[in-house]
């Protein structure tokens, strides 16, 4: 067996086919993994919730089916954990929140049930922001970035932005809502996937705004990704928003087949910063050596999206908490409350103005998506942003839409994003971009994010850790 530190470093299915040729043992990963997290957590706080024993007894069931010749595929045996907004009925579930402290559900969420029976161990719940909105509640931990403990560790989805980069688990589940993957993804150098609104049910999950919630893995490659939604994607009768086309699979089909059409939008991205505009043409020189047809487009407009993204998301908050809020309201953190009370603020002549922007705004990127294959834009609306310049995230309504434009357009107009780390700043914090599809062109993003990854390493690169936190070289 590898060391403990090579082996925490391995992708997810590489991981599987140690695995299923008998090389290791899934108790032995389980082991190792929990030792590392008793070891690194403490300084990161990627887990709000460890469930030691349950993950034992579940790594203990993998080995003996695999001993038998039972192998259910290729999460069988591997150490995964899930955000701690997914209801578990072994672990409480607080959605990083005190209000729903100690919660404990009957039933698993639809995409728990999914994993546990494709043999997967679930290490326990991952540390995530107060309700998934922008900010951690402010008597919580706050998940601390492996690279660089003053910079950012994403929103809202940190814990599963941290804990498969610092080697503390093999893959995650994320939700995104208006860049709840992928911002944390960027910001951690982790491989992310925001499917499409859908594609994944949302049964059994705390929602921040249900119409723009996104359900979605979180790992170190595409590969790892495909892995993942292979098992979770599908129809379920419990979530009637789940979509019933067939789901393909990912991983069998991982290799890109022809070369896409590819768009990038320059004067978009001549407003996001020098860090961010570099890792953009490395980004575009790296596609057209693999073949991809490099063209211009002129995208919808996303920063006009990134400012109605703040008032429609708060409408539904403030349905999503009504029984908790105003009754409740000393319990929850500012940046929270404040959303909800601006929700509760707007009225139905105002939102259905909302609504009809939103339509025509999902009309004009279904046309985009007409003309190219996918889209090129980075993970976040600011290069590896630090603690200093987020601490006002919540509140600051200039600095959330300048962040989110990349991102929550995306999620109001529901299509599939891979983010993948492109590259580092000059303090050696990652970078990461994304490619974006059409409706349900999941498989074609993880195709184009699995070539990419064929010949960069960004991906590969871990952080230096140890127990008091991250160690900068």
């Amino acid at each position: 067996m590898p060391d403990t530190d090579d082996l925490a470093h391995l992708d997810l299915t590489d991981v599987a086919e140690l695995l299923r040729s008998g090389r290791i043992t899934s108790t032995a990963v389980t082991e190792a993994l929990l030792a590392r997290i008793d070891a690194l957590d403490p300084a990161l706080h990627s887990y709000a919730h460890v469930g030691r024993e349950a993950a034992l007894e579940a790594a203990a069931r993998a080995d003996a089916e695999l001993a038998r010749g039972r192998w259910r595929g290729p999460l069988h045996g591997v150490p995964v954990a899930v955000k701690d907004l997914f209801y578990t009925t072994d672990a409480p579930t607080a959605s990083g929140s005190t209000v729903h402290a100690g919660h404990r559900s009957d039933h698993d969420a639809t995409v728990v049930a999914r994993l546990r029976a494709a043999g997967a161990v679930i290490l326990g719940k991952l540390t995530m922001t107060e309700g998934a909105y922008t900010s951690h509640h402010p008597d919580l931990p706050t998940p601390v970035n492996p690279w660089d403990a003053d910079t950012w560790s994403g929103a809202s989805s940190s814990g599963s932005g941290v804990a498969p980069v610092a080697g503390l688990c093999f893959g995650a589940l994320g939700t995104d809502t208006g860049g709840s993957i992928r911002l944390p993804s960027s910001a951690n150098g982790t491989t992310g996937l925001k499917p499409t609104w859908g594609r994944v049910s949302r049964y059994g999950s705390t929602a921040l705004a249900a119409s723009m919630d996104h359900v979605g893995p979180m790992a170190r490659s595409a590969r790892d990704c495909a892995a993942i939604l292979g098992v979770i994607a599908g129809q379920d009768v419990n979530d009637p928003t789940a979509s019933l086309l067939p789901v393909p699979d990912y991983l069998r089909d991982i290799t890109l087949r022809r070369a896409p059409r590819f768009g990038v939008d320059p004067r978009l991205n001549e407003t996001f910063d020098a860090p961010t505009r570099a890792m953009l043409e490395g980004v575009v020189e790296t596609v057209r050596d693999l073949g991809f047809l490099v063209v211009e487009v002129e995208t919808p407009d996303f920063p006009a999206a990134a400012q109605h993204w703040a008032p429609l998301c708060a409408v539904e908050t403030a349905y999503e908490h009504r029984a908790t809020f105003p009754g409740r309201e000393s319990e929850y953190g500012p940046d929270l409350r404040d959303l909800i009370t601006l929700g509760q603020g707007i009225g139905g002549v105002e939102y259905q103005g909302m609504l009809e922007w939103r339509r025509d705004f999902i009309g004009r990127c279904r046309r985009l998506f007409a003309t190219v294959d996918l889209l090129l834009l980075p993970g976040t609306g600011i290069a590896s942003p630090t603690l200093a310049q987020m601490a006002n995230l919540g509140s600051d309504e200039d600095l959330l839409a300048g962040l989110l434009v990349p991102t929550a357009p995306l999620d109001i107009a529901g299509l599939p994003s891979l983010t993948l780390p492109g590259g580092f700043t000059d303090r050696g914090t990652p970078l990461g971009f994304q490619f974006v599809g059409g409706e349900f062109a999941e498989q074609l993003v993880l195709q184009a994010g699995h070539a990419y990854q064929g010949v960069t390493d960004f991906h590969r690169r871990r952080p230096s850790l140890t127990a008091s936190g991250p160690v900068q070289e």
